[in-house]
């Protein structure tokens, strides 16, 4: 069972603070996306390259709280402290043509399948019960679009592809075991860091510019 990677999270306190900040990063502007009524969230997105998309999400709060917690930890108090002073990569997400079986296949706890729709576009998504980001954000969500045409082929190209994804991680035996379970690990590289070390991400964007970069900040 084949993946790819699909998109790439950057969360931020608000969609203008997200705007700004891939604007200085990047050096381009990323396009409004939509809203996601039942996370109570928004975004903007664009192409990273061929089947693949960068996504900036924030709260929407002029649309109810949503019942459930909202996904990529936007609920947790230290992230949402953490975004407040600087947008940062909070994730990354996988495409599988099976999530029910790559949920069933995982050695780590992806959450259940769960259905999500923002206007004409549906999925099935990975969703923990309590929201987290899986592995602290190193490790990644799994997406199925209901869909012929992946959605990145409608979003704006600004003249970014993804160069590379690399993990730097404290224990990374650990991490290649998990990925492996998900048909994840040739999918990015992974670096070793000693065990007292925070395990971050990132992505090496290729720009109008030139090589720029993307890190987590946790």
């Amino acid at each position: 069972m084949a993946t790819k990677i699909d998109h790439l999270v950057i969360g931020a306190a608000n969609l203008k603070q997200g705007v700004e900040y891939v604007r200085d990063m990047l050096g381009v502007d990323i396009p409004f996306g939509g809203v996601h009524t039942s996370m109570g969230t928004h975004n903007h997105l664009m192409q990273l390259g061929d089947d693949l998309f960068l996504e900036v999400i924030s709260v929407n709060d002029e649309i109810p709280q949503p019942s459930n917690p909202r996904w990529y930890g936007l609920d947790d108090p230290f992230i949402r402290s953490n975004i407040e002073i600087e947008p940062t990569l909070l994730t990354w997400v996988i495409n599988t043509p099976d999530l029910g079986a790559l949920i069933n296949n995982a050695n780590f706890s992806l959450g259940r399948s769960s259905l999500i729709s923002r206007g004409e576009l549906s999925w099935y998504f990975s969703l923990p019960d309590d929201g987290r980001l899986l592995g602290g954000g190193m490790l990644p969500y799994a997406i199925q679009w209901l869909a012929d045409v992946h959605p990145s082929q409608t979003m704006k190209n600004v003249g970014c592809t993804l160069h590379s994804l690399e993990v730097y991680h404290s224990h990374s035996y650990w991490l290649k075991e998990r990925l492996s379970s998900v048909v994840a690990l040739e999918l990015v590289k992974i670096h070793d860091l000693q065990e007292d070390q925070t395990s971050y991400l990132v992505a090496y964007i290729d720009t109008p510019t030139g090589i720029k970069k993307l890190y987590s900040s946790y």
